[in-house]
């Protein structure tokens, strides 16, 4: 069976390489970078961005300490130029990766047509067909907002900005405000809404009050115009670099004549992500829902092996997210979050030792049903946070509940609070 993938992003290339692996002849297009936005725009460019925010920040630790007395100079230009290198390499690795698990891999723009793909004179037919193709930046309708940055084109930025306005309110917006005032930027961000209402109140509370405590936050903020050197508000003008972190927009468009789309662009899609062509399946930002990549990869998977007669359904419960700070936000929680609340300070370790000191160890809060063990919702703030999360994950949806973690065995030392909070909660119901 032919099966031809669009978007060589996280959902896409792990589609190809499922259906590959799964013996079918394989064709994966992609239009600009393997990898897609993950690897060359969003989540790799963020690991090398706050890597060095975070060498500052512990910098400017051990100075207060007076372990150390240095002032580190940052060469913006050389660290976006690292960024691009490392990234490219990655990409040359996992290219690799994905032809030697035996998929076609063809760069081009792809046209989709009823049974063939064509990309410039040559033709893929398929028998099913796995749109894969991403999300872009949303570009509110604001008079002067060509002139802003987005995530796309932040490597363009040749030095640090002495100013800089975000205007979002998610993660996207709060990782870039952590990383630019490390660097010395003032930063402010304008929440049309409010901050950051993905977290539990106390963990966004020590968010704002430690991890980004050098910016400046103004919510129920509109923009009414945006200038090269800054822009207006409904409470006056600002002056700086101004990025714009508000939404994503499926990049759907390929797929309008041939399956049904959402007001919003999202191709519409069923627990197997099936679409509403009979040969057709999508999977990743392009199906909206929780946009990050394992949430792609995962439905990737799922859409590979039904298109190859193998039945699958994607499980959305209890999946992980995260947000890259000087120590790391993990957060996951169920349809019903609803208990009893607990919370305790992170734990002395790796990477948060010498934070003793001045109390920012960071914090655990966990929500259950404490009389059937049930664990309604975890946030974790520490260094090992985002590793945490992502097995409490695999255990939530396998349906530990507190009581197995009376038995619980810790490496050490560790900056995992989690299991502590959990055997303490084991002692009840």
């Amino acid at each position: 069976m032919k099966i031809v993938v669009i978007g060589g992003g996280p959902g896409g290339r792990t589609a190809a390489i499922e259906a590959a692996e799964l013996g079918e002849d394989v064709t994966l297009i992609e239009r600009n970078k393997i990898g897609g936005k993950c690897l060359n725009e969003g989540c790799m460019v963020i690991c090398g961005l706050n890597d060095v925010a975070k060498f500052i920040r512990n910098t400017e630790r051990f100075n207060d300490i007076g372990i150390t007395n240095l002032n580190p100079e940052i060469d913006f230009k050389k660290v976006t130029n690292g960024i691009k290198e490392t990234t490219g390499k990655i990409r040359h690795v996992i290219t690799n990766e994905t032809q030697k698990a035996g998929v076609n891999v063809v760069m081009g723009d792809a046209k989709l047509e009823e049974g063939f793909v064509s990309v410039g004179s040559s033709t893929y037919e398929y028998d099913k067909l796995i749109i894969s193709t991403g999300s872009h930046p949303f570009i509110p309708p604001i008079k002067g907002v060509e002139t802003a940055k987005t995530y796309k084109n932040i490597l363009e930025i040749e030095e640090i900005p002495e100013k800089m306005i975000i205007v979002g309110s998610g993660v996207i917006a709060s990782e870039f405000a952590g990383i630019f005032s490390a660097m010395g930027t003032e930063v402010h961000i304008l929440c049309r809404n409010k901050f950051l209402k993905i977290l539990d109140d106390d963990i966004k509370n020590y968010v704002v009050q430690k991890l980004l405590k050098d910016v400046k936050i103004h919510e129920n903020v509109s923009v009414t115009e945006i200038r090269p050197d800054g822009l207006s508000t409904t409470n006056g003008n600002m002056e700086g670099l101004v990025l714009l972190a508000v939404g994503l927009v499926p990049n759907s468009y390929i797929a309008k004549d041939l399956v049904d789309i959402t007001d919003n662009g999202e191709i519409i899609v069923n627990k197997r992500m099936e679409t509403s062509h009979i040969n057709i399946y999508a999977a990743g930002d392009v199906v909206g829902g929780i946009t990050n990549t394992p949430v792609s990869r995962m439905e990737g998977v799922v859409a590979a092996r039904n298109a190859c007669g193998i039945s699958a359904e994607v499980d959305y419960r209890f999946i992980p997210n995260s947000i890259s700070l000087q120590y790391d936000v993990g957060f996951l929680s169920s349809d019903n979050p609803e208990g009893v609340e607990g919370h305790i300070p992170g734990s002395a370790g790796p990477g948060a030792f010498w934070d003793v000191l001045r109390g920012e160890t960071g914090i655990t809060k966990a929500t259950v049903d404490v009389e059937k063990g049930e664990i309604k919702s975890l946030f974790s703030i520490s260094p090992s946070a985002r590793t945490n999360m992502a097995y409490m994950s695999k255990l939530l949806r396998d349906g530990y509940e507190t009581y197995d973690f009376d038995n619980f065995v810790e490496t050490h030392p560790s900056t995992d609070a989690v299991y502590k909070l959990l055997r303490f909660f084991s002692k009840f119901g």
